[in-house]
């Protein structure tokens, strides 16, 4: 395995955890300043707003990723993934998502999330 597919793999599992436990600092080390996300509520918000929404509490329980993609193309980076989770009313659903990633002076930094529900 490359250095830079562990390196994406490793910070694929953050970042899914980060949502899970609503680590607002893991996140505001690996989110680029132009960083976006697109919500699952068809929203669009910015890395401030990311980060705000991040350090409010989740209804959902046990996120899980599967099927995950790593695809590299030199500096640029695409994730897909499939997710699993329990809602608040114990419902088991799924989801999707695809995170953009660039390496800025050897550090990869997520610039781009859509995420599906």
């Amino acid at each position: 395995m490359s250095q830079d597919l562990e390196q994406l793999t490793a910070l694929n599992r953050d970042y899914v955890a980060s949502v899970q436990n609503c680590d607002v600092k893991r996140f505001d080390e690996i989110l680029a300043p132009e960083f976006y996300c697109s919500n699952p509520d068809k929203t669009l918000v910015d890395r401030a707003a990311f980060l705000e929404q991040t350090a409010r509490p989740i209804a959902i329980r046990n996120l899980q990723a599967h099927d995950v993609i790593i695809r590299i193309m030199g500096d640029f980076a695409i994730i897909h993934a499939a997710t699993s989770y329990t809602t608040a009313d114990e419902q088991k659903a799924t989801g999707r998502y695809t995170d953009c990633w660039a390496k800025r002076n050897g550090e990869w930094l997520a610039v781009s999330a859509h995420v599906s529900r």
